[in-house]
């Protein structure tokens, strides 16, 4: 196969920081070289030198034997390369044609052929096997819909040589299929792929070659056939990671929540479940299937037209966060970028956000000092990586920042902590950090409601699951209910309307 990219002794570094040190990397023709490592170890700048949004300091760029520094992305979009950043770039107020094509508009003489534009958008799009409304401006999109939006724009460029950073992270099982069935086909026309993915089971079923980043440097390089996951991860923290799910199951304690015939017009139709102390009850179904929404009437972001909430056996209709803050419960939203944190604000304002509107207050000031300690304690309490409280958050690993936004909402001593993707987009040995937490709480008492697509996480960590499918809950099951394989199968086939093998 014909050598796509050759890159030789990459160095780049920031203040504080050397991000790549001496890398070298290479990709041939119809090749799916998946590049894994923790938060931080280098891989998104890698793609950023590849990508021409960073000029490395040393080392050498070839695409197809040709020498390239390029100027800016611009260049390195001329010369066939297409990058699907982890932070989604999409301009809301534009319909997802326009984003699609922008600034590559098909042209009537001086105007947009807005047909055209839209024809061919809606071409790239269907290509994904679902229904997405060209016209609809972008920014009303659900994540996993304008992720896929993020992927046509890139393929609609006719890319030789492709990067994709952890291109599934907001996608449901259905849309995850659609896209590793792109990903064949752009093999099989000789594109070469450079996959970043934390989910060791996309990195074995797609990759042909596997390399390792840790701490800016290349940890090990082979063809997939010479790994398997735990070799992987050893390679990627450093350490053997014994188990990604630390689960101590205990019987839970007294019923706290219940929810009875809970229903929301054209959202969710009946839904009836409790949630006792110390349990930890997940939440799995395909991406639109009702679970965020759930989460949102509980703590008062949405109404419901039907049905009940029960805490502590008194009944309640939380008008908004803040009532449902006064009875313990505490949302951790699935965005912590958009909805979580103040990337911009320190970590110290992040944490007390919450807490501050219950008081650290010294007359009628805020009590900083009071405030730093509360942010100091639960940055070493939940193994926050920073330099301190007052670091902003936005310059913390994609790890760190879910842990600050677990934080923020655990600084308020919730009874009910309820976690929207809790894992998302973070790195393997953050994710057992983040399940260590959750099963400490657990342990501790606090219920925890936990809503997640990655059904391992779900089965691993939960007492019981509970099934959504089209606003209803189809299922639930106990941890007791069969090897996690076979419960596996059944709680996707609850999730998708199919129907489990026997």
């Amino acid at each position: 196969m014909t050598l796509l990219l050759d890159m030789r002794n990459v160095h780049k570094r920031y203040p504080g920081v050397h991000a790549l040190k001496g890398i070298s990397f290479s990709l041939r023709e119809g090749e799916l070289h998946a590049l894994v490592g923790e938060n931080g170890a280098g891989k998104s700048t890698l793609i950023k030198v590849l990508g021409g949004v960073v000029v490395p300091d040393e080392g050498e760029l070839l695409v197809r034997g040709i020498p390239a520094r390029w100027a800016g992305p611009g260049d390195a979009i001329r010369a066939g390369v297409g990058i699907i950043h982890q932070e989604l770039s999409l301009a809301p107020h534009l319909s997802v044609a326009e984003n699609i094509y922008l600034g590559r508009e098909p042209r009537r003489g001086p105007f947009v052929n807005r047909k055209r534009l839209r024809d061919d958008a809606a071409r790239l799009v269907a290509g994904f096997g679902v229904d997405i409304d060209v016209k609809r401006p972008a920014g009303a999109l659900p994540p996993g819909e304008q992720q896929l939006v993020e992927i046509a724009k890139a393929l609609s460029q006719n890319v030789s040589l492709l990067a994709m950073d952890e291109p599934t992270s907001s996608l449901s099982a259905r849309e995850t299929e659609s896209l590793f069935r792109v990903v064949a086909d752009l093999k099989a026309k000789g594109v070469g792929i450079i996959y970043i993915s934390h989910r060791m089971e996309e990195i074995f079923a797609l990759a042909d070659r596997i390399s390792v980043l840790r701490d800016g440097e290349m940890a090990g390089s082979a063809p997939a056939e010479e790994f398997d996951p735990e070799k992987v991860i050893s390679l990627m923290v450093g350490r053997r990671m014994e188990t990604l799910y630390p689960r101590t199951f205990r019987e839970p304690g007294e019923e706290f929540l219940r929810m009875e015939g809970l229903s929301r017009k054209d959202v969710l139709k009946d839904i009836t479940f409790s949630l006792r102390s110390g349990e930890i009850l997940g939440i799995a179904g395909l991406v639109g299937s009702g679970r965020t929404e759930l989460a949102r009437c509980l703590v008062g972001l949405d109404g419901f037209d039907g049905g009940r909430i029960v805490v502590e056996g008194v009944p309640f209709v939380p008008r908004n966060p803040g009532d449902a803050l006064r009875k313990g419960i505490v949302l951790v939203p699935e965005d912590r970028k958009r909805q979580g944190l103040f990337l911009n604000r320190t970590i110290r304002d992040n944490v007390a956000t919450m807490k501050l509107l219950q008081g650290l207050r010294r007359g009628l000031f805020t009590d900083r000092a009071a405030v730093t300690h509360l942010a100091e304690t639960f940055v070493q309490r939940l193994g926050v990586r920073c330099r301190s409280v007052f670091e902003p958050v936005f310059a913390l690993s994609g790890g760190n920042q879910q842990k600050v936004a677990i934080a923020k909402g655990l600084a308020v001593t919730p009874k009910v902590l309820v976690l929207d993707e809790p894992t998302r987009g973070v790195d393997v040995g953050a994710k057992a950090e983040i399940h260590q937490i959750m099963n400490d709480l657990a342990a501790g008492g606090m219920a925890i409601l936990m809503i997640s697509s990655d059904l391992p996480e779900v089965l691993g960590m939960s007492d019981a699951v509970l099934v959504f499918r089209e606003g209803r809950c189809v299922a639930r099951f106990s941890r007791q209910e069969g090897e996690p394989d076979r419960l596996s199968e059944r709680v996707m086939a609850a999730a998708t309307g199919g129907v489990a093998h026997a």
